[in-house]
């Protein structure tokens, strides 16, 4: 699918919702489409500043960004690093991201063994699949060779048995949200 047809989906899609592609719009849209990396809303607003066209605010980039992936036009990406990456979809093939916890690199990748024992999964649940997006954490081998190449670390950088005798890391400490 080229980018000229997704641009009149993504218009058909403000349409739906009473909104039109304005300048601002198109040079996100345009913008977004024009990279093949994951991309953060602040990044892809530095870009915008950086850039000539019509201004852009901060406000736009995410409501924009909201939109597209509202739209299915980007999937969002939550890294674990404290705000959203962002990837066009469209036209391309499903992938799985590998995510390194130190400099957050991400690598994707596809494997059909992969995606065959997470169908037989759910058909053993009783679940109709729909989509999934799967996110493996670790550190990319420069980071490893850093990690593991005599620097110092904490208590907490040392591998824990798992319980099926294994080692594993500590996943870092996540924020929760207070229940009702």
């Amino acid at each position: 699918m080229n980018q000229a047809s997704i641009q009149k989906a993504f218009e058909r899609f403000l349409r739906t919702r009473s909104l039109k592609l304005t300048p601002q719009r198109r040079r996100i849209f345009e913008r977004a489409f024009s990279t093949h990396e994951h991309f953060s809303a602040e990044k892809l607003y530095g870009w915008m500043k950086g850039e000539s066209g019509p201004p852009v605010s901060r406000a736009t980039v995410y409501r924009t960004l909201s939109l597209l992936v509202e739209g299915g036009f980007l999937e969002s990406l939550d890294a674990g690093q404290g705000e959203l990456l962002y990837e066009h979809v469209l036209g391309h093939r499903h992938h799985d991201h590998l995510m390194c916890i130190d400099c957050g690199r991400i690598e994707e990748f596809s494997d059909e063994r992969i995606e065959a024992l997470q169908r037989e999964a759910a058909a053993r649940k009783g679940f109709t699949l729909l989509y999934h997006n799967l996110r493996l954490f670790g550190r990319c081998a420069p980071c490893e060779r850093k990690h593991s190449g005599g620097a110092a670390g904490g208590a907490g950088d040392a591998p824990t048995p798992a319980r099926d005798g294994s080692a594993r890391r500590s996943e870092p400490a996540r924020a929760s949200l207070p229940s009702d």
